[in-house]
């Protein structure tokens, strides 16, 4: 008897899946029978990525587009649902991340993190909404820096918290199409990418503050994705669904 794969014939597009939690999303939507269209800046990461992705018998497409532009964005969505043939769902995961004080705030900062993670998602939204023939799945990556702040996080955190708006608004105005839109708000994970950011004692410090007693792992962040994707959650919409081990919510 052979039982089919919960996300064979799917066609997903993640973007910033070269690596940290796009990247363990990819690979393991993969492993459950979806194509992936793998989004990245950078054309080695994405050709890791789909690498990883084919040898380990799944389907992917490299898609190699600047999705901090509204143009690029589109590129993107149409390059991977012209090649798969079909468009399911969508994980708008690329960020660019800079933490400064208040008083050291650049406008150059502000600017390219709301083009990558404000506008980019927006554009994201629009891009796969016109592209999606049937019922769908966006899921945003929003963070618990959005509900519960760290020092130094004034853009990153506003940031965030426009995410989980824009996906409760998008819920409402995309449910009459079945598509739904959710979001993820992962605390502290240790990725490629937020190394910069880490130190010993202030991953100790969100550690002792969580009820699970550790970090969250880019594995703990894609399971909750493909929830929010797959066929499990089809009456949930507009959620926000916060993959913190409990950190958002304790008082320890």
């Amino acid at each position: 008897m052979t039982t089919s794969l919960p996300f064979a014939g799917k066609a997903i597009l993640i973007t910033g899946a070269g690596n940290g939690i796009g990247k363990a999303t990819a690979l393991h939507l993969a492993s459950l029978g979806a194509t992936i269209g793998v989004n990245d800046l950078r054309p080695n990461f994405v050709d890791g990525t789909v690498a990883e992705i084919i040898a380990a018998g799944g389907q992917a497409v490299a898609i190699t587009q600047d999705v901090a532009s509204r143009d690029g964005m589109f590129a993107a969505v149409n390059d991977f649902a012209d090649a798969a043939g079909r468009l399911d769902g969508m994980v708008n995961n690329a960020a660019w991340v800079r933490y400064q004080a208040l008083p050291d705030i650049a406008p150059e900062t502000v600017d390219r993190m709301l083009n990558i993670g404000f506008k980019g998602i927006i554009w994201g939204m629009q891009a796969a909404t016109a592209r999606m023939t049937g019922p769908g799945s966006i899921v945003n990556v929003a963070s618990a820096a959005g509900l519960r702040s760290t020092p130094s996080s004034i853009v990153y955190s506003g940031i965030k918290a426009a995410v989980m708006g824009m996906t409760r608004a998008a819920a409402v105005d995309l449910g009459a199409l079945q598509i739904r839109v959710n979001a993820i708000a992962p605390s502290a994970t240790p990725t490629e990418g937020t190394m910069r950011n880490r130190d010993a004692d202030r991953d100790a410090h969100r550690i002792a503050q969580t009820p699970l007693g550790r970090l969250g792992t880019v594995d703990d962040m894609a399971r909750a994705i493909t929830f929010l994707l797959s066929g499990d959650s089809l009456y949930i919409t507009g959620q926000v669904l916060s993959v913190d081990g409990g950190i958002s919510t304790s008082f320890l």
